[in-house]
């Protein structure tokens, strides 16, 4: 195994980036940390300092065990100090109560920025309790393209704002080379949230976001699509195929009462993990360069 010093700067700052994009988010202790026993010594130290300094005090006397009572449960004396009550266990929002309250938000919106707030004041999912931003889209939405990712990576996690880092330099490379940019089209993901560790968001995850990213195109009213990536093309086109399937070829994105002409091919990370797949990638683009409507 190479040490981090055999490493140049160029390979160390590759190497931090496949950690990040691995989900890997703790480095490795000097030694080894009990983590649970750190926890309860946190805990218990809360625990003492909720409790008045007088009940403390009182604590060695109060303490003792008192006579039984017959019953078999000991009985307390007057004045004695009672233990904090322990914290409510936080109540997970049911899924369809949480899909019903996402999509009045959505719909509440009247543009996009309300739209921003919506999603940024909304708590009925859990990916945002684990993600560091809210990414939401950029750009611009009066361009008529929209090009929409999967979910934020830990760069766009990092950043607030979509297609950050590596992927996101390479995707300014592939759109400049049609004669597009960031700045010219908007620019977002189905999932507003990080999901933890890169995983595939659940179906319930997915219900939630779905009226966000919905209202997002309704607001936006873009004339061509460009999906990313797997995730993105089997949530807008449907079925269960790849994005070697799927790639493309112009289909149609109904949903929400619209219909908008869409073009799959392969995400910018998916590239830098499988660079033979940037020639398809290329002749993708050819496609949708020339034939937007």
């Amino acid at each position: 195994m190479n040490a981090a010093s055999d490493l140049n700067p160029a390979e160390l700052a590759a190497l931090l980036h496949f950690y990040a994009d691995a989900g890997v988010e703790w480095l490795v202790d000097e030694g080894p940390v009990d983590r649970i026993a750190q926890f309860e010594a946190q805990k218990a130290a809360r625990t003492q300092a909720k409790v008045p300094a007088a009940a403390r005090e009182r604590a060695p006397q109060d303490s003792a065990p008192s006579p039984s009572n017959g019953s078999g449960a000991a009985s307390r004396r007057p004045g004695a100090a009672t233990p904090p009550p322990a914290a409510a266990a936080q109540v997970a929002v049911p899924a369809a109560q949480a899909v019903e309250a996402a999509r009045s938000a959505a719909d509440n919106a009247a543009s996009l920025a309300e739209l921003k707030t919506a999603i940024e004041t909304f708590h009925g999912c859990n990916l945002k309790n684990s993600a560091r931003s809210t990414v939401f889209a950029s750009g611009d939405p009066s361009s008529g393209i929209a090009v929409i990712g999967p979910m934020p990576n830990a760069d766009d996690d990092r950043d607030g704002a979509p297609f950050s880092g590596r992927a996101g330099d390479l995707l300014d490379r592939m759109l400049a080379a049609i004669g597009l940019s960031r700045e010219g089209v908007l620019m977002t993901n189905v999932i507003p949230w990080r999901p933890p560790g890169n995983r595939m968001p659940s179906p319930a995850e997915m219900d939630i976001c779905q009226p966000f990213i919905e209202r997002q195109i309704a607001l936006a009213r873009p004339k061509a699509l460009l999906l990313l990536g797997n995730f993105p093309a089997r949530f807008f086109l449907g079925g269960n195929g790849t994005i070697h399937t799927m790639r493309g070829k112009w289909q149609t994105a109904s949903f929400a009462g619209m219909e908008i002409p869409a073009l799959a091919t392969f995400h910018p990370q998916e590239l830098l993990a499988a660079p033979a797949n940037k020639a398809l990638t290329w002749q993708d683009l050819l496609t949708f360069r020339r034939e937007l409507p």
